[in-house]
């Protein structure tokens, strides 16, 4: 089972994606097609709430709004919105060190969030949920 520390991990993780991704401008040329293109996922959200639930709510809290110190919102994240599922599969798949000059909350975002076990249908199933919790 995934200890408390695991799970806010790869909480973290998610939340600094979120996060690196409101560094920088939107692109003005970019259509609202396009972004909506990005928005909608290919996983199951229901699936993924339950990884959610006993991976990424530690930190990312139970609605997505994230947790001061530990991880950042999914309800307003641009860098979610931002990027297809394919980015953030490959994204939560590295994780971020606390080291990493993006990641804001100096809390480390492991690999997997910390569950080597993890798949990718898996992952793009928990991208399906939070995608769902963006307001």
């Amino acid at each position: 089972m995934f200890t408390r520390r695991s799970v806010l991990i790869i909480v973290l993780m998610l939340l600094l994606v979120a996060l690196a991704a409101c560094g920088g401008g939107g692109d003005s040329t970019s259509s609202q097609a396009e972004e909506e293109a990005v928005a909608v996922s290919s996983g199951d959200p229901d699936a993924g709430k339950e990884q959610y639930d006993m991976l990424c709510i530690a930190c990312h809290g139970p609605g997505g709004e994230g947790i001061e110190g530990l991880g950042k919102a999914f309800t307003t994240s641009e860098f979610l919105r931002e990027r297809s599922d394919e980015e953030m599969l490959e994204f939560i798949k590295v994780g971020r060190p606390s080291s990493d000059p993006l990641n804001t909350t100096g809390v480390d975002m492991p690999p997997k969030g910390g569950n080597p076990a993890l798949t990718d249908d898996q992952i793009i199933d928990i991208v399906a949920f939070v995608r769902t919790l963006h307001e």
